[in-house]
């Protein structure tokens, strides 16, 4: 038997002096123990609400300043995209903006107060019950750092929410490194909205991202305080782990991606330490040979959209669902769609009242999203 997760033990395993073959059979037997031969994703559009922010990140190419590129997405624009969303048989409509760019952009004062409104994520708030009530999709929330008072304006709209930790490292914040001058990339302060999701009993998607200059101790000691989190609440839906790619325009373009044979023991370790039930996620359209991470102890692959791009990634198309599909079962797996709340989260205590009845009545008995048809077969 595989020795009980041990932070050591982990730690040795990204470092190389451990033989990763019994991690990755461990892995694979823990996922197939949690979700059987069962792959998911849930089929996506992306709205980029607003791609202002008050961060810096060293290696993000989607916060733009105003006149570069930063901008907000008026109302129409919004629902057009969910709209078109719909009539792709999308069911997840991916709010994804830059963290309170009103503390930072006059541009940004300005659109709000024409918009009624002094905070972004109050726009957020009207964006996804505009959404929910015009459209078929889902409205998930992934606006960044948010308090307990915005994350309750928010619950009625949207099923679910998400905020990459990235890492629970404040070294990351210091000078020269990725982080630095990024108030809201404060583990601290990440740390608390995530416990504040759990407190309001919200499903809630996180994740790290590797890459970005972190220890291997790092790492594992990220993945252990997100699993802390979830075992004082349960509210972890996904854990995402994210490899880092770097991009031309950034301040990190030179800077050395994780290994695909190496990252995947950072994927087997989250599985090894969060154990069988969680739902560990990899984004396929981010390495060449996405099933590769099959193997590690996935059981999902995200928000996938056939029709628009990764706003945060631009350079890395998705791959077609036909495609998705093909390579997932080649494995010996089935892909079923979800929506962006996961099939264990759907009931009264973990969903508004006023959701539950259009999320009911969007999955079949199993509690995965009714399945739409793949490209190519209409």
């Amino acid at each position: 038997m595989h020795p009980r997760p041990d932070r050591e033990l982990a730690v040795a395993y990204l470092d190389g002096t451990v033989a990763p073959g019994p991690l990755s059979d461990e892995a694979a037997r823990l996922r197939d123990e949690g979700h059987g031969r069962t792959v998911t994703y849930s089929r996506k559009v992306f709205i980029p609400l607003t791609t202002l922010c008050r961060d810096t990140c060293t290696y993000c190419t989607f916060a733009k300043p105003p006149g570069a590129g930063g901008m907000y997405l008026e109302p129409d624009e919004v629902l057009a995209v969910a709209s078109a969303g719909d009539a792709h048989r999308c069911t997840e409509a991916l709010f994804t903006l830059g963290d309170r760019p009103e503390a930072r952009w006059r541009q940004a004062r300005e659109f709000l107060s024409e918009h009624g409104h002094s905070t972004t994520i109050g726009y957020v708030e009207e964006m996804s019950q505009l959404v929910n009530t015009e459209t078929g999709l889902f409205p998930h929330a992934n606006p960044g750092v948010m308090t307990t008072d915005e994350m309750t304006a928010l619950r009625p709209s949207n099923v679910s929410m998400g905020m990459m930790l990235e890492n629970i490292s404040a070294r990351l914040m210091e000078p020269g490194m990725p982080h630095h001058n990024c108030p809201d990339k404060d583990p601290a302060v990440r740390m608390d909205a995530i416990e504040a999701a759990g407190r309001l009993r919200i499903p809630f998607t996180t994740g790290i991202l590797v890459g970005l200059g972190e220890t291997n101790e790092e790492i594992v000691d990220s993945i252990l305080a997100i699993g802390e989190a979830h075992a004082r609440h349960g509210h972890i839906q996904e854990f995402i782990v994210q490899n880092f790619r770097a991009k031309a325009d950034t301040r990190m373009r030179g800077h050395a991606e994780p290994i695909p044979a190496w990252f995947a023991r950072v994927v087997a370790v989250a599985r090894w330490l969060l154990g069988a039930e969680m739902n560990v996620q990899v984004p396929p359209n981010l390495t060449e040979r996405f099933e590769t991470y099959l193997s590690a102890g996935i059981n999902d692959w995200g928000g996938v959209s056939p029709l628009t791009i990764d706003w945060v990634n631009p350079e890395a198309p998705w791959p077609h669902l036909d495609e998705l599909t093909a390579r997932t079962r080649a494995e010996g797996f089935d892909l079923l769609p979800r929506l962006p709340v996961y099939p264990e989260f759907i009931d009264r205590s973990w969903i508004d009242p006023g959701l539950i009845d259009k999320v009911e009545s969007a999955i079949d008995d199993r509690g995965f999203a009714v399945a739409p048809q793949m490209e190519g077969t209409s």
